[in-house]
């Protein structure tokens, strides 16, 4: 949770730096609510598929989550497991989305900012390099919903929705031999 408050403050303050407010586009409402939790499906069915397949990358990232990320959230109550998921969806889209996003597109198209976002979003993630590139299509992803939507309320939500079903997931996995 310091990680995720910390990161929030970065992007209040790079956003202030850059004059590029972090909830300039946050508008909260239950539609941009509902969004979130419909934008977040994709991301639970890719989660399955992941946690299924045996193609050889995707079973070692799986391992790799299981091995070094569930220790660090065993034991944790499922409030707390919602805690660190809303930090993490509002934290991580403040400063991907609503700042860096943003800003870049002020620069390059809008898509092509939805791309450089996505790709700092894995780089940001890279536990390793199948790990950083499924962070970074999941960036891409979050940040094509933030620009459809033109509400980052909608990306916050998908992102912290599928953070917490990840982490209850992730907690509950054991190492196997298996991958």
């Amino acid at each position: 949770m310091i990680f995720e408050a910390a990161l929030l403050g970065a992007a209040l303050l790079l956003g202030r730096w850059l004059e590029t407010p972090a909830f300039r586009q946050l508008q909260v409402d239950p539609w941009g609510v509902a969004l979130g939790l419909f934008a977040a499906a994709p991301l639970y069915l890719a989660l399955q598929w992941c946690l299924r397949t045996r193609w050889p990358p995707l079973a070692r990232l799986t391992r790799l989550a299981t091995e070094r990320l569930a220790p660090l959230f065993s034991g944790y109550s499922p409030a707390h497991l919602a805690l660190i998921a809303a930090l993490a969806g509002l934290a991580e889209e403040a400063l991907f989305r609503g700042v860096i996003q943003v800003a870049l597109a002020e620069h390059m198209s809008e898509w092509a900012a939805v791309g450089a976002a996505g790709v700092l979003f894995g780089l940001a993630h890279a536990i390793s390099p199948t790990y950083a590139m499924a962070a970074g299509v999941v960036g891409v992803y979050l940040g094509a919903i933030f620009l459809l939507s033109g509400n980052l309320l909608v990306s916050v939500v998908a992102h912290g929705a599928y953070d917490l079903v990840a982490l209850r997931i992730l907690v509950r996995l054991k190492p196997s031999a298996s991958y």
